[in-house]
């Protein structure tokens, strides 16, 4: 995109001169985030910054057993990934007069990012675990977002991203197997399923996450509004070497 400019983390220096919009997308740790440690104090002199955008997760709310939450909803993260995130919304949230605009994001998919390569290579399963649902977000659906927040700047504003239709993780799997016409995977009991403790702790939070936000004070209309428009679009941009969608989707 014109006018912007991607830095690595780390190894790039952090040059601020001329800068007035910042999207931090690295992931923190145990001391919070690491480029903020780097960018502190030269953020508190209070440069020409107009906007400035931070990528959390929806892991900062924590087990919600299946219930609704919205931006109003306290923070109370229960794995050690939300825990990270909290501490660092905190950090960007202590630096005076910053234009600081967080966006806390549920589960990320889109080209290069879905269940598709997994299905083709027989290696993707649907596990099932009664009453657990994810919220999900398609790419392009972060990019609009955050584009109309720079349009239309709101400081200290916190925003969910995620898609209308928090879903069991193994219906998706399925109906990405329809879209191949592939024979849907047998399901797979959590119990049984032997996954590895990063895979387990993710099913470890139950919760479905409200929108209301972007499309109110942004005036978004999502492009993907659930995974079957999201998953259609992923295959269409993979065109997954042959395989093409059937003409009509498959129902549920």
């Amino acid at each position: 995109m014109p006018g912007v400019e991607m830095l690595t983390w780390p190894g790039d220096a952090i040059e601020l001169s001329g800068v007035t919009h910042i999207l931090s997308s690295i992931g923190p740790n145990a001391q919070g985030d690491p480029v903020l440690a780097q960018l502190r104090a030269r953020l508190r002199l209070r440069l020409p910054i107009l906007w400035v955008g931070y990528l959390s997760t929806t892991a900062v709310y924590g087990d919600r057993d299946g219930a609704w939450v919205d931006e109003a909803a306290g923070v109370a993260p229960t794995s050690e990934r939300g825990s990270w995130r909290a501490m660092a919304e905190v950090q960007w949230q202590q630096i005076p007069d910053l234009p600081l605009h967080i966006f806390r994001l549920a589960g990320i998919y889109g080209p290069g990012r879905g269940p598709f390569a997994k299905l083709m290579a027989g290696k993707a399963r649907r596990i099932v675990k009664p009453g657990q649902v994810f919220s999900r977000i398609h790419v392009d659906d972060i990019a609009q977002s955050l584009l109309a927040s720079m349009d239309q700047p709101h400081p200290g504003g916190i925003y969910n991203l995620c898609d209308d239709e928090p879903a069991p993780p193994q219906d998706v799997l399925g109906y990405a197997a329809e879209l191949l016409g592939m024979p849907v995977p047998a399901e797979v009991p959590f119990d049984e399923a032997g996954m590895t403790p990063m895979a387990r702790s993710f099913y470890g939070e139950n919760k479905r996450v409200r929108n209301n936000r972007i499309k109110d004070e942004l005036g978004i209309e999502l492009l993907y509004p659930s995974y079957r428009e999201g998953l259609q679009a992923v295959l269409l941009a993979e065109d997954m070497k042959g395989f093409v969608p059937p003409a009509e989707p498959p129902a549920l």
